[in-house]
């Protein structure tokens, strides 16, 4: 079935949409989103690139309550006039925009402007008034790099969006330095402040 945002949003509701790039800190969506379902009305969905799946599987976030969502999601090959088109029905949908991880890669096409995937169509897409949280995640070279620091430039001052991290750590590559996405707590911490989320009572 067709992700439809007015079929989907739930009133009192927050929605929040998490997208996935290839970072290896990708490999935390299926605690994030676990976590956040712990909260009272809370819905995710999860926008993923094809090398983010390579740090987890989609069937763990399934099984948290959440849906993937990926490239052959959008375009099937029996797109007609009228259909619902994904990249705009998921920021309809978002009430709130989490780039955990940001990768070098995406945070670039972001910066350009490049709408070359459902990610990167989705971000072009947002609405201004829509919360957007990007979560840098890279190597610490590549952070260091000078064209770095010109695209977290234009996505903080230009676009508007809301940059965290990256923090410094021993990286997945072997290196010890800045350039580790912020912890997953923290990033959940985020959406419960910004919203004054509730927790779930427990069953007695």
């Amino acid at each position: 079935m067709p992700f439809i945002a007015e079929d989907a949003r739930r009133p009192g509701h927050t929605h929040v949409l998490l997208i996935t790039t290839g970072s290896v800190a990708s490999i935390k969506a299926p605690l994030i989103v676990k976590e956040l379902l712990s909260y009272s009305n809370v819905l995710v969905q999860v926008a993923a690139s094809k090398s983010s799946l390579e740090f987890y599987k989609k069937e763990d976030v399934e099984r948290a309550g959440s849906r993937v969502w990926t490239d052959d999601d959008e375009w099937t090959g029996t797109f007609k006039i009228g259909d619902p088109i994904l990249h705009i029905e998921l920021r309809r949908w978002a009430d709130i925009v989490l780039v955990a991880p940001c990768s070098a890669n995406t945070l670039s096409k972001i910066a350009h402007g490049l709408c070359d995937n459902l990610i990167t169509s989705l971000m072009r897409a947002l609405s201004p008034s829509t919360p957007t949280y990007l979560f840098p995640a890279m190597n610490t070279l590549m952070y260091e790099h000078p064209l770095t620091a010109e695209h977290l430039r234009v996505v903080r001052d230009v676009v508007g969006y809301n940059v965290v991290g990256p923090i410094g750590k021993h990286l997945a590559c072997g290196d010890i330095g800045v350039g580790a996405m912020t912890e997953w707590k923290d990033i959940v911490k985020i959406v419960v402040d910004r919203f004054q989320l509730a927790p779930k009572e427990s069953a007695p």
